[in-house]
């Protein structure tokens, strides 16, 4: 899990950037090879699209790199659990690895509220690493939530 931290910690940096933009604080990145190759936050509201979760941006923008949508030997890294539409784009984008930070208790969908990934008539596993600078990545989301109450 050690090695995971610095890749978390890229994520989190995209989450503040998120959230100074007025995003919901979620930052992702993709690696590839022991390189970041993609990284954003949510851009929901920047680009007027409800699938514009830091997960599914980060996935196509490594797609369009790497010139290929399935985008095996690399790992996502991820703040916040991914919600079920995030989850779906993982298995067809057949990540070997999902790292995230804390869980979402009101949509999550690797352990929380579903189990998207853990399904063993899928066609692609997904190893799968939770907790990493949990505490970190949920605080950034409390403080962005009661700022705005």
């Amino acid at each position: 899990m050690s090695d995971d931290v610095p890749f978390m910690q890229e994520a989190l940096a995209e989450a503040r950037v998120a959230a100074a933009a007025g995003e919901v604080p979620v930052g992702a990145v993709l690696v590839y090879d022991g390189r970041i190759i993609a990284r954003t936050g949510n851009r929901t509201i920047r680009d007027c699209d409800p699938t514009a979760h830091a997960e599914i941006v980060v996935l196509r923008e490594a797609a369009r790199i790497l010139g290929n949508y399935r985008l095996t030997g690399t790992t996502l890294y991820v703040t916040a659990e991914p919600c079920s539409m995030c989850a779906g784009a993982i298995i067809q984008a057949r990540i070997d690895r999902l790292v995230y930070g804390c869980d979402d208790p009101k949509g999550g969908a690797i352990r929380s509220c579903f189990e998207v990934l853990s399904n063993p008539t899928l066609n692609h596993q997904v190893e799968i690493t939770s907790g990493v600078l949990a505490d970190e990545c949920a605080g950034l989301l409390q403080s962005f939530f009661a700022a705005r109450r």
